[in-house]
């Protein structure tokens, strides 16, 4: 069948059969960009709070590490973590792996978003913090990442954005999300134009569907900030 000039009706039937297929993979996709970015929302904080520690060896050593993933790509930790951790004992699932790969890689981004927009908070409501006797904790709880949060949501929605875009990368230690099914196909069937626009295609809708949201949710977040409590 293959290798033939196809007709309307032969494209519309093979690309029926395909896109349950392409689907499965969509839902790997999704999962794997919100487990990433779930890690590297939480880690980046992490990574940004310390970075502003007191005790030179923590910040340090926490700016150290952020430099690094930062300037190693995302391929050579996923390698890493799938094929030289077994070496030392630790074997990780494939998807947790890629899961945990995006985060780690994208954690060092973000934590310079938080960390930009804890610098933001103006002086002032440090001094009033202060001046209510609240803890280093507490200021940052109740007063300084409330107010942070509109601040960062742009950036950290461009970066939601391009984690889904790297997810084909995670095809490389054997996660199947629609990229990798995509060219399975296309190797199966010697038909690559209709898997790859279609992957093309839900990747676009995708994108365009975060913009959308993150749009709507920095118009409905208040500018003063979200109480934490």
């Amino acid at each position: 069948m293959y290798g033939y000039e196809w007709d309307t009706t032969t494209w519309i039937t093979y690309t029926t059969s395909i896109l349950p297929i392409i689907l499965i993979g969509l839902t790997v996709t999704l999962k794997a960009a919100a487990a990433g970015f779930g890690i590297a929302l939480v880690l980046g904080l992490i990574f940004a709070l310390l970075r502003r520690s007191r005790i030179m060896v923590i910040s340090w050593t926490t700016a150290f590490i952020v430099e690094f993933l930062r300037d190693t790509p995302l391929l050579v930790q996923l390698f890493f973590l799938y094929y030289v951790l077994p070496d030392f004992g630790i074997v990780l699932p494939a998807f947790l792996t890629g899961a945990l790969a995006l985060g780690l890689q994208y954690a060092a981004y973000t934590s310079e978003v938080y960390r930009g927009g804890i610098e933001a908070i103006p002086h002032g409501q440090w001094e009033a913090a202060t001046a209510l006797n609240l803890s280093r904790m507490q200021t940052y709880r109740d007063v300084v990442i409330p107010q942070t949060i509109p601040r960062i949501v742009p950036a950290m929605g461009n970066y939601l954005v391009a984690m889904i875009k790297e997810t084909p990368v995670l095809s490389v230690v054997t996660v199947l999300e629609m990229m990798g099914l995509a060219n399975m196909i296309g190797e199966r069937t010697f038909e690559y134009l209709v898997p790859l626009t279609l992957v093309g295609v839900i990747f676009l809708f995708l994108t365009l569907i975060c913009s959308a949201g993150l749009h709507r949710m920095q118009k409905a977040l208040p500018k003063a900030g979200i109480p934490l409590r």
